[in-house]
């Protein structure tokens, strides 16, 4: 799963933007996905797996988030620390192996109570973070499971991409040593040269 974060106060076409980076790489390697909003500001794109434990399936996703940043850098970016994105959606690779995620059709504790949704590939750029609510989503869902319906059968995951993705720094890990090194010259600057 990758989490697809907008920047402060951004439309909803970066996300949009963002979202076609990431299924675009997906494809590149073989692999189907569904996406969903988050009921919040962003999406989630699915790849649903067979046979791939939570190390190696972390690591595709780190490997299909930097792959799908480098398809178009002014768009997206895998910049786990706020002040080094740039004002660009983040692809959030952190949430697949052992983290969670909001279930599709789980409301959201936002004003007017959105709900994570199912979306059409087609139809993602009409989306609207907020559309789908718990008043609404019987409505505009329809019957049946469509989150259901939009994922692919899981899929094994490509040996190349686990590889690559070993490769890449965990985020968090490489965000927290990166935040010790910038405290630790703040603190140097802030005391000045010795005398």
């Amino acid at each position: 799963m990758l989490d697809l974060d907008p920047p402060e106060g951004a439309d909803f076409s970066v996300v949009v933007a963002a979202a076609e980076l990431v299924r675009r790489a997906l494809a590149d390697t073989g692999l189907s996905c569904a996406v969903k909003t988050s009921g919040s500001k962003g999406v989630h794109v699915v790849v649903p797996i067979r046979d791939a434990d939570p190390s190696d399936a972390a690591a595709a996703t780190r490997a299909l988030a930097a792959r799908a940043a480098a398809l178009d850098p002014t768009v997206a970016t895998t910049a786990y620390i706020k002040e080094d994105r740039h004002g660009l959606v983040f692809v959030d690779s952190t949430r697949s192996g052992t983290a969670t995620i909001v279930a599709a059709y789980s409301p959201r504790i936002r004003p007017g109570l959105p709900v994570s949704a199912p979306v059409a590939w087609d139809e993602l750029p009409a989306a609207a973070p907020g559309r789908v609510t718990v008043r609404t989503a019987g409505e505009l869902l329809g019957a049946g499971d469509p989150w259901a319906a939009a994922l692919p059968e899981p899929q094994p995951l490509p040996a190349e991409l686990v590889a690559e993705g070993h490769t890449i720094p965990v985020a968090r890990v490489a965000a927290m040593h990166e935040g010790r090194r910038r405290a630790r010259a703040r603190r140097a600057s802030e005391d000045g040269p010795p005398a």
